[in-house]
């Protein structure tokens, strides 16, 4: 099995295991907490055993600094938008990614509330941007950099919750940018960069340097997917806005 192979599997175990505990659950922190913990011991069990020499950086793990030594580091998200899951929404995630030297090879995105898992070792096809542009922003704590970004590009603007999600909108053409500024973790965005960028899009901080992984402090905090003729002029914008 391949790395991406592993991964597509492992995110897509999970998500039908997360969607089994939904069922018949009132929701809630308490479903949300439950779903973070089961589906993380899924993947660390399953990674131990087909993966046992290679590191792994969890959300829902106490990390272990010695990671840092090591070439080749799972990087994980068992539940990618808990409140969008215990709400009984579709916009949550799964994440299961491999960086190797820093780099995100390998990941795969479920979707379980679509029944979809996008992942680097089958990417979808690439769908054209709409007219006019649309750009994803949180549906609770929209990015003031990206907003600023819709205004001068005159993008409409799409509201999801989770990171993947969002992520992975672009990928099925349901939206054409996301910006993100506000702030995430490694494990919030390796996965989705490796899909992103097996698809073909242009994946890279908002600065445009690459996105690097298996850092010592894995604070990972902007990220900019769009196509990739797309990406300099949003470049650009937010160089003019932080000059």
């Amino acid at each position: 099995m391949t790395d991406a192979e592993l991964a597509h599997g492992l995110a897509e175990e999970a998500g039908k295991l997360l969607l089994r505990l939904r069922e018949g659950h009132e929701g809630g922190k308490a479903l949300g907490d439950e779903g973070d913990r089961v589906a993380n011991r899924l993947i660390l069990d399953r990674l131990r055993i087909e993966r046992p020499d290679d590191a792994i950086l969890s959300e829902e793990e106490k990390d272990n600094p010695a990671r840092c030594g090591f070439s080749r580091a799972w990087v994980i998200d068992p539940l990618d938008g808990t409140r969008e899951y215990s709400e009984g929404r579709n916009d949550w995630a799964v994440h299961v990614a491999l960086a190797v030297d820093g780099r995100p090879v390998a990941g795969a995105v479920a979707l379980p509330g679509l029944g979809l898992t996008l992942a680097s070792d089958r990417p979808p096809a690439l769908i054209a941007e709409a007219a006019p542009l649309r750009m994803l922003v949180s549906r609770t704590r929209p990015a003031p950099e990206a907003l600023a970004v819709a205004e001068r590009l005159g993008a409409t603007l799409v509201p999801m919750g989770s990171a993947g999600a969002k992520a992975m909108a672009v990928l099925r053409g349901e939206a054409d940018i996301y910006l993100h500024t506000g702030g995430q973790y490694e494990w919030d965005n390796c996965a989705p960069a490796a899909v992103a960028m097996a698809a073909g899009l242009h994946v890279s901080r908002v600065d445009g340097s690459e996105l690097v992984y298996n850092c010592a402090d894995p604070w990972l905090p902007d990220l900019l997917i769009c196509h990739r003729h797309r990406a300099a002029e949003i470049l650009a914008f937010v160089a003019d806005m932080n000059a």
